[in-house]
């Protein structure tokens, strides 16, 4: 295939990444979905090539970034409150599911090797980090809910990652010790872990010494490749790697970079993770044709392999239902035993833990990566991907009616001691006192008076507001929509000077964002 021709059909990528996105919120259904079909319909266009994706480079270019930006974004406290619960979806989940896929498949099919059984096992039982993010943006879950998902998406890879390569060692060598696969996974996960610490300790003191927010921004880009392909160079996980760099970048964010690096870097990587985490579910979606060929043609397929891979899917479906419910009756039995640290999850929150296991691109990629002469290699790479096709378009599209379904609430203990409007009076207090220290000069003259009194009103304006939050809201939506309309106008009138040549194109500029920040600051404040 020509490099020119290459470029135009990834442009026709972006371009459908667009469309579809756009067609699958405006009829209601998640944007995964849409993309997904979407690519599966353009996989059978005629004249366009079968897509053959190296599965190697597919998870070195989207994983890192992806897992970066969810470690970037995820609460650190809270996942540090809630590490048992993770860790046990993490790697107790993906090795019961695991097992579970590796004997149903087995019983299926006797005359399959155990190793061919557990590989697809060790392929379909991690829940795809790409795939939970774009299920979770859509559906409002409580806090300990999604810290589990969330964390759960960020680890699970490295479990079933080392899984796979034992399987396949297994087919290849003809044995297999669990000793070894789990020694082999701690060994693994610590040296992950001592990299993306020393990966993250460096970005820190980096980002103290640069001093231009395009390097820092840049750099900071760079970091979820250096980890993973770092932790992979030495044969550590570079999954743990890449997820622990992110966590040490999240925890000190906020204090080494400036206000601007971090809203121009904020713009920058969304767009980024938006296009890769589309590009993945296209690119899903544009494989299927190469997997049904491989398996001998939609009727072949569902002839030969379409009631054997329904049966897997519900027993994987099944298995982390099962998972998720007795991990529940363990803490309410560590309850009745005195042994109340944790609170259960409940019958509704169990199921919703429980329905929300999406496969994806780890899934396809790991796969693709079965080596040609691996037995069963067609068997496998068909039902992995009828895996991800069931999960995302059954899962992934009645997440949300389930959520609401089951009306979960935020218990009283993991809420927050301060609410919103209580931080903020807090904050707007602390302010006042450092204003009231610095208006005055060293022989105690009041040099700012216009800024202490601002201040003053301000602060206490907003402990009155927090005291009297729901009495305000209505009045602060309507201050907020006027001063919105405020900042249109001007904007209007700004463009009609420097259309009548009246304003040059810098001071356009500059008061532009002047009306951008005042318009992004109404809207954070009004929502």
């Amino acid at each position: 295939m020509e490099p020119t021709y290459l470029f135009e059909l990834v442009i026709v990528m972006f371009v459908a990444i667009i469309v579809l996105h756009y067609a699958g919120h405006r009829l209601g259904m998640p944007p995964s979905v849409a993309l997904l079909a979407g690519g599966g319909l353009l996989a059978f266009l005629p004249g366009l090539p079968t897509i053959e994706i190296d599965p190697a480079l597919v998870l070195v270019i989207f994983l890192p970034p992806l897992l970066l930006d969810g470690a970037w974004s995820i609460a650190v406290g809270r996942l540090r409150h809630h590490v048992i619960g993770i860790t046990s979806l993490a790697v107790g989940a993906v090795f019961f599911t695991f097992a579970v896929v590796a004997v149903v498949t087995h019983l299926l099919f006797p005359s399959l090797p155990w190793a061919a059984c557990a590989a697809l096992g060790a392929i379909v039982s991690p829940p795809d980090a790409v795939s939970a993010r774009a299920v979770l943006e859509r559906v409002k879950l409580p806090r300990r809910l999604q810290i589990l998902l969330e964390g759960e998406s960020l680890l699970n890879d490295a479990s079933g990652l080392v899984l796979f390569r034992f399987a396949i060692a297994a087919g290849i060598t003809g044995s297999f010790s669990t000793a070894d696969a789990v020694g082999s996974f701690f060994l693994l996960a610590f040296g992950g872990a001592v990299v993306g610490i020393a990966v993250g300790t460096a970005w820190v003191l980096l980002v103290r010494r640069l001093g231009d927010e395009y390097l820092i921004i840049a750099a900071t880009a760079l970091l979820s490749w250096i980890s993973y392909l770092l932790g992979e160079l030495i044969h550590v996980s570079g999954v743990i790697a890449t997820v622990t760099t992110g966590l040490i970048m999240s925890w000190h964010q906020h204090t080494v970079l400036s206000a601007s690096t971090r809203m121009r870097g904020t713009s920058f990587w969304t767009v980024v993770v938006f296009l890769m985490e589309a590009t993945v579910f296209i690119l899903i979606g544009l494989s299927l044709r190469g997997v049904v060929e491989r398996g001998g043609g939609f009727d072949v397929v569902m002839a030969t392999m379409g009631l054997p891979i329904l049966v897997i899917l519900i027993a994987l479906i099944l298995a982390r239902f099962a998972w998720a419910f007795g991990s529940d009756f363990v803490v309410r039995l560590c309850n009745l035993l005195a042994l109340d640290r944790y609170t259960p999850l409940g019958f509704r929150g169990a199921t919703v833990l429980s329905w929300a296991g999406v496969r994806g691109v780890v899934t396809l990629a790991l796969a693709l990566s079965v080596p040609e002469s691996f037995p069963g290699r067609d068997f496998i790479l068909v039902a992995s991907f009828a895996i991800i096709l069931g999960t995302v378009l059954l899962q992934g599209t009645t997440l949300g009616r389930l959520i609401t379904w089951a009306r979960l609430t935020e218990p009283e203990s993991s809420k927050p001691r301060f609410s919103m409007s209580q931080a903020e009076a807090a904050m707007a207090q602390a302010q006042f006192a450092t204003i009231q220290t610095l208006a005055y000069d060293g022989q105690g003259n009041l040099i700012h008076p216009q800024l202490l009194q601002r201040y003053q009103v301000r602060a206490e304006k907003i402990v009155d507001y927090a005291e009297r939050t729901e009495q305000y809201t209505p009045l602060l939506q309507a201050h907020f929509d006027v001063v919105l309309q405020a900042v249109a106008t001007g904007r209007r009138e700004l463009i009609r000077l420097h259309r009548a040549g009246d304003i040059d194109d810098e001071t356009l500029d500059e008061l532009e964002r002047d009306l951008d920040l005042e318009e992004l600051s109404a809207i954070s404040a009004k929502s």
